[in-house]
């Protein structure tokens, strides 16, 4: 079956926008249970704000870009303008502000949960036309606005954020004295189990675990994606592990996979309907990409971690993933080969940045 030009969000069953993001929110509640059991009110207060701008800013800019029927009283003419607003305009918006509180940590400053949530919900998503027009992720866009404007809430100069946010076991592992110090700090079970500082919804692996269950029985989240992104990223940071600590590789690949965002990004960012591939080998494609960059970014980059910035630079090859041209839901022998051929690239690339024999 060939790509076919369509509206977005890209529905790929029978189901409606309104059923897909329920079952997201639904699959959010052991995260959003678990956060609020761990960090109590703060949490709470973060969440409930990020709701309350997400969803109001979208109802303002919604009857901002409608216009409105000619009426002699001005209540009449702003009715009309949201004669189109539906429950999709307030569970979408949601959807984002929820997995958007989840990402951040539970003392970040007020202001800069609703600087985040602002940027997020006007410039990438309503800027680009509202309800499944944006090309990038809202969430990751608010989180990498404010974790470049206010980088200074990020690190050990506000010391209430620092303890939750700076002692992560993904900025251990940079600044301690190596991974198996880092390990003894910070145990697999207390990682899976969520007993490690970090932000709110990434913690607990458990928890994470539960919602993509749920929304693998739903359907509704593409198990291609998941799949691509979470075996790319096992291997990758298992090559890189039998380079760097040959007696502990798994526990080194463990260790990534638990800590950090890429487990809650895995489920819940990168299956954005909206912002992920129509077709089943873009999928595959896609998931490759954007696990791969977490990699590159957390061995080689900057930053400790790389989950945003991975998801946004992937969401513009999106479009060249989809262009009608070469986009088919077949799998043809081109696509195989050119997505081992990347894989092998990339597994080379590991295996000698990180001081492979040459």
């Amino acid at each position: 079956m060939q790509a076919v030009k369509q509206t977005s969000p890209y529905i790929r069953k029978d189901v409606s926008t309104k059923r897909m993001m329920t079952d997201v929110l639904i699959a959010l509640m052991p995260v959003v249970i678990f956060s609020i059991y761990r960090f109590g009110w703060d949490a709470v207060v973060r969440i409930l704000v990020s709701l309350v701008v997400m969803i109001g800013l979208e109802a303002i800019a919604f009857g901002m870009m409608q216009k409105p029927k000619k009426a002699d009283k001005w209540f009449e003419r702003l009715k009309s303008r949201y004669e189109k607003y539906t429950i999709n305009n307030i569970t979408a918006p949601a959807v984002s502000a929820v997995i958007f509180a989840m990402i951040i940590p539970s003392k970040l400053p007020i202001y800069a949960v609703i600087m985040g949530a602002a940027f997020g919900i006007l410039v990438a998503k309503m800027l680009f036309g509202g309800l499944g027009s944006n090309i990038f992720n809202i969430a990751a866009t608010g989180r990498i606005f404010i974790g470049l404007a206010l980088t200074d809430m990020f690190t050990g100069k506000y010391v209430g954020v620092d303890m939750i946010a700076g002692g992560t076991a993904l900025t251990a592992i940079r600044t301690g004295a190596g991974f198996p110090y880092t390990l003894n700090s910070y145990p697999l079970l207390d990682m899976f189990l969520g007993n490690i500082p970090g932000s709110m919804g990434e913690i607990s692996a458990l928890a994470i675990l539960i919602g993509m269950v749920y929304l693998l029985i739903r359907r509704s989240a593409d198990f291609r994606v998941i799949v691509s992104s979470l075996v790319t990223f096992v291997v990758l940071m298992l090559i890189a592990g039998f380079k760097l600590y040959p007696d502990q590789a798994f526990s080194y690949m463990l260790f990534h996979v638990l800590s950090g965002g890429i487990l809650f990004g895995v489920v819940f960012m990168i299956t954005d309907p909206v912002t992920s591939p129509v077709t089943k080998p873009g999928r595959w494609i896609y998931g490759l990409l954007v696990a791969s960059l977490v990699v590159i970014i957390r061995l080689f980059g900057a930053y400790p971690e790389g989950v945003a910035f991975a998801l946004l630079f992937s969401n513009m090859f999106v479009p060249l993933i989809d262009y009608p041209q070469w986009a088919t839901n077949k799998f043809k022998p081109s696509f195989f080969i050119g997505y081992g051929v990347a894989f092998i690239a990339l597994a080379l690339i590991v295996y000698f940045g990180v001081g492979g024999a040459v």
